[in-house]
């Protein structure tokens, strides 16, 4: 399991990285000229600490996943990484509409990649957090 969290960390890494180029990818300049700018505001700082939260998650994984599988804390920390990432899973399902996806080549290709993301993080961290005899 050491090997999957390592793993899991790189690609957590990529994926706080690639939120920087949101903004960008998604027009959000042109998508929130309309909303108040505390709206605007909230979303790219909230996307900004979303994307914080997934670095820091990944760094943890690279230089502590010993640490997860092997002690108590760790895999308490791991069961609740674990929880958090089913929910994304959950979400991925039941908080976005399917017309965002469905017909769409592109688009489905990238709500199943991220739905078999968000399934292996969840099954991997709940799997360590969830070993009991240890």
């Amino acid at each position: 399991m050491q090997l999957q969290l390592e793993l899991i960390g790189a690609l957590l890494v990529i994926l706080a990285l690639l939120h920087v180029g949101f903004a960008r990818y998604f027009d959000w300049r042109r998508e929130f000229a309309a909303v108040s700018l505390i709206n605007r505001q909230m979303m790219y700082v909230h996307t900004f600490f979303i994307a914080f939260a997934v670095l820091l998650m990944g760094v943890l994984c690279l230089t502590s996943a010993a640490d997860l599988v092997g002690t108590a804390l760790g895999r308490r920390v791991a069961l609740g990484i674990g929880v958090f990432w089913l929910a994304r899973l959950l979400i991925q399902f039941f908080g976005y509409s399917a017309t965002l996806w469905r017909g769409k080549r592109f688009e489905t290709i990238i709500h199943v990649l991220f739905a078999l993301l968000w399934a292996y993080l969840s099954g991997v961290f709940l799997l360590v957090g969830l070993h009991f005899n240890s």
